[in-house]
């Protein structure tokens, strides 16, 4: 990790010292279906250092409900009222208050493991696709299953959604409908990740898991997995972070509407920052800084992403902005991370290894 950014505390304390294990269970009093809200109480409280292991759960679980649900899942989906789902649709976990965070702080949440609940997870061509109208309007289900041995995903059925998939949950009779085969012989990797996960935003009442934005929420971005490290910027007392969203692999650009929609147990680590501040989710792999720019536009979203990667490169890495810029147009890669979610996503990634210390 870049050693400025992770330098140690004003009390000289290491960061990455765990302050506490905790455990996070997926409960109807732990979730909360569609929204980020800066008035929800906590569903757990802790220290700058803490260790989280955290269920989180897919919203597409009622794809294939024999397979992608267990008595806690279905617990959540018949306790949970379908009327309390909204505005958006992914189901969270949280919200995590950390002690001390205020708005200017940072939460460094070091994402350690990511492992599949079941070995079962749904993709849905959606009526929010990209090529919807192409497909004359027709929503189909692909139910996938998982070989953890060979850590490979390959699709065990498809069928036609009935009606139009409006609502976040909805639970479908696949043992009635149509089973048909598909994508004989393919095999994908899985790359485990979180499609949503961020802090509360400083707004009032509901804010819509749909669109990503500055808080982090719906980035989708497959490499926000284990051994990535997230930067969120605070906007409210406590952070208030929550997960959602999982995933068991995407493609960039998500174009169908969704990934491999898969419930994760996930096991990370959130370190408060107040040493630096960044306008935007900035994501950190071994090999890659990567920021995110989102707007409805996509030109916009490339030129935010555009922006905040020469911020980032002129204050964290030292480089003037003529240097920076001259960087970007020779090394930076800029990728569509999704077109369906609203506020649409370019990230744009730069290898540390060009860097004289390997971007440290």
């Amino acid at each position: 990790m870049d050693q400025m950014l992770a330098s140690k505390g004003s009390t000289g304390t290491d960061r990455s010292e765990p302050t506490g294990l905790h455990m996070l269970r997926a409960t109807p009093e732990t979730v909360h279906w569609g929204y980020f809200d800066a008035s929800l109480a906590p569903a757990l409280t802790v220290k700058s250092g803490a260790l989280i292991q955290a269920e989180a759960l897919t919203h597409h679980a009622g794809d294939a409900p024999d397979l992608m649900m267990d008595a806690s899942v279905r617990h959540i989906y018949d306790t949970v009222p379908e009327a309390d789902r909204n505005p958006g649709v992914h189901l969270m976990t949280g919200p995590i208050y950390v002690e001390d965070a205020k708005p200017g702080d940072m939460l460094e949440v070091r994402y350690l493991r990511m492992v599949p609940r079941f070995d079962y997870g749904s993709n849905l061509a959606a009526n929010w696709g990209h090529l919807y109208k192409e497909f004359g309007e027709k929503e189909r289900v692909t139910i996938y299953k998982i070989d953890r041995s060979t850590n490979l995903a390959e699709a065990h059925y498809a069928y036609d959604y009935p009606g139009l998939y409006e609502t976040p949950g909805k639970i479908t009779n696949c043992p009635e409908c149509d089973r048909q085969r598909a994508l004989n012989g393919v095999r994908v990797p899985i790359r485990p990740h979180l499609g949503t996960a961020g802090v509360a935003p400083d707004a009032p009442g509901r804010v819509s898991t749909i669109p990503p934005g500055a808080h982090g929420g719906n980035i989708d971005n497959w490499r926000i997995g284990a051994g990535a490290t997230m930067f969120y910027p605070v906007q409210v007392d406590g952070g208030l972070f929550s997960i959602g969203d999982p995933h068991v692999s995407q493609g960039d650009g998500e174009i169908s509407g969704t990934a491999i929609e898969a419930s994760l147990d996930v096991l990370f680590q959130i370190v408060l920052r107040k040493d630096f501040e960044f306008p935007s989710p900035l994501l950190e792999t071994p090999s890659y800084w990567i920021v995110h720019g989102f707007d409805e536009d996509l030109d916009n979203a490339m030129r935010n992403a555009s922006l905040d990667m020469l911020k980032f490169l002129n204050d964290k890495q030292d480089l003037s902005k003529d240097d920076a810029y001259s960087l970007m147009s020779i090394t930076a890669d800029f990728t569509v991370t999704q077109v369906v979610d609203g506020k649409q996503g370019v990230h744009v990634k730069v290898p540390r290894s060009i860097f004289p210390t390997g971007g440290k």
